[in-house]
């Protein structure tokens, strides 16, 4: 149905229907939908289902369970072509934040947000290792940067357009998630007819694999998952819950998180180029560490709004440094690896993300200092495993280690 283009080739191509034009179409396409979705996420459940902590953790564990299952991107690889399957999991992901208010209760919000995370998780999987197949290891991380910025654009429109026309025009949840839903299907649907398919030059893996010489990877996966969960689920539910921040006033919040964003990613991926993904992840798990720790004291010790908006903004600014991890796996794995490992640890990563909601949304209830001081260990825990990360890892030099053993071949 489809041309297919080797990339080799690709030079013969307009540019603007190339690998990395289809890589910046989809990275604005997924935050039109999943930001809108999580912007208005916490006042959509309190004002018209009446969630509390633990109705919202076990929300955000019904999210994650795909995220858990994205094992199943390498079956599903064996009959689905990685290109197609990604821009497919997006159409899902539109749609049914399109949907999402039509569903105003406990069990409607917990169908169509599955749905909209089996979208989500599947597209995440398979563009993680798009990106790693289609950019070369000297460009990855300057692109990666530029698309993380370009997706920071994406969602700058739309929370613009909350925060400026929520009260205004009194806009409803509907309206929003409609909008936004459908204008990521739109621009989905040009990804889809728009771009031939792409060819990587070394096939992919088409099986479950388990690599030894990979197991910090895996081990700072694990971790992630573990702390953005507290993060995703607990520290926009604080803003609203503790502070009162209304859908508007929690969109500025956002606001001020992406224009940061949109200047500083790309010279994140010049730094990672420069200091290398060691430096790069201590520098993020030790401030991670502290601002864990600061939103306990918010709790501990009554500090006010302001602490708590300030180490709001300052958390997005580290977790933008995660996409260091993604050039670690690069440098270091087979590339015929990279597609089923993308799976094996985006299902590793949310080990953490399915289990830990449910007990911490009852933590959250009797002690909510308590469940941030947790997140602030776990940072710790990843920091001294980002000590074993080698300053120069390629295969054989996966961790410190290796220089112990000497420079063991690749499994």
């Amino acid at each position: 149905m489809f041309r297919q283009v080797s990339l080799s080739d690709i030079d013969q191509l307009p540019r603007w229907r190339q690998p990395v034009v289809l890589l910046f179409l989809m990275a604005l396409a997924m935050p039109m939908a999943f930001n809108a979705w999580s912007a208005l996420l916490n006042n959509f459940v309190i004002e018209m289902a009446q969630f509390d902590g633990r109705d919202i953790g076990l929300l955000h564990t019904v999210r994650e369970i795909p995220g858990f299952l994205a094992i199943g991107v390498i079956f599903i690889i064996l009959f689905v072509r990685e290109q197609v399957l990604a821009v497919v999991s997006l159409l899902l992901l539109g749609v049914a934040t399109a949907m999402t208010a039509w569903f105003p209760s406990m069990g409607g919000i917990l169908m169509i947000t599955l749905l909209s995370s089996i979208g989500f998780h599947y597209y995440e999987t398979v563009n993680q290792s798009l990106q790693l197949q289609w950019l070369s290891k000297e460009r990855a991380p300057q692109v990666l940067g530029w698309l993380l910025s370009a997706g920071s654009i994406a969602t700058l429109v739309v929370y613009l357009a909350i925060e400026r026309l929520w009260k205004p025009f009194d806009l409803s949840y509907d309206i929003v998630y409609m909008t936004a839903g459908g204008a990521s299907v739109l621009l989905t649907l040009v990804c889809l007819f728009a771009f031939p398919q792409f060819e990587a030059p070394t096939p992919q893996v088409k099986k479950l694999i388990l690599r030894k010489r990979y197991w910090l990877y895996y081990a700072l996966q694990f971790m992630a998952g573990a702390r953005r969960q507290i993060f995703v689920v607990f520290a926009g539910f604080m803003m609203v819950e503790k502070f009162g921040f209304e859908v508007h006033e929690i969109t500025r919040l956002y606001l001020i998180n992406l224009m940061i964003n949109i200047v500083a990613a790309p010279l994140l991926g010049k730094l990672v180029s420069k200091f290398g993904e060691r430096r790069t992840l201590i520098v993020e798990y030790a401030g991670l560490a502290i601002v864990f720790a600061a939103y306990g004291g918010v709790y501990w010790f009554g500090w006010g709004v302001m602490v708590a908006a300030f180490l709001y903004v300052v958390d997005h600014i580290f977790f933008a440094m995660a996409l260091a991890l993604k050039t670690y796996f690069q440098k270091i794995a087979d590339p015929a690896d990279i597609a089923p490992t993308a799976a094996v640890a985006f299902t590793i990563n949310h080990i953490a993300a399915v289990c830990l909601p449910v007990p911490l949304g009852i933590l959250w209830v009797l002690s909510p200092g308590a469940v941030f001081t947790l997140a602030a260990g776990m940072a710790l825990i990843s920091l001294s495993l980002a000590l074993m990360i080698p300053r120069h890892p390629v295969p054989g030099n996966e961790t410190i280690f290796a220089l112990w053993r000497g420079a063991a071949p690749a499994e």
